[in-house]
């Protein structure tokens, strides 16, 4: 036998070994793929909201019709009026208010 057909018949018994391989990892995938599909998954965590002032000005507005001090709320935070509220402590002034 020749160099060049001991050659080719190696080329050719190494693509039957790569063919039967994709076979069976076709076969894996098969079999173990179904049951990954139906594990459920965790639903993602809900994003935390950010509070914006469109958010604390009506709850201060309505503690204030209520006849609460929200001016000592916002005095507390370091301002003379909420928009100089630093947006930072807008959970905390809302906490605060919705105390009152």
């Amino acid at each position: 036998m020749s160099k060049m057909s001991e050659l080719d018949a190696a080329v050719t018994e190494l693509r039957k070994c790569g063919e039967t391989l994709i076979g069976v990892s076709e076969t894996l995938r098969e079999l173990f793929g179904s049951d990954a599909e139906q594990t459920p998954v965790a639903p993602p965590k809900p994003a935390v909201k950010v509070l914006t002032i469109e958010d604390v000005r009506p709850v201060l507005a309505r503690k204030s019709i209520e006849g609460h001090n929200v001016q000592a709320l916002i005095l507390k935070y370091g301002a003379k009026k909420l928009s100089e509220v630093d947006p930072a402590h807008y959970a905390d002034l809302l906490h605060d208010a919705e105390v009152l």
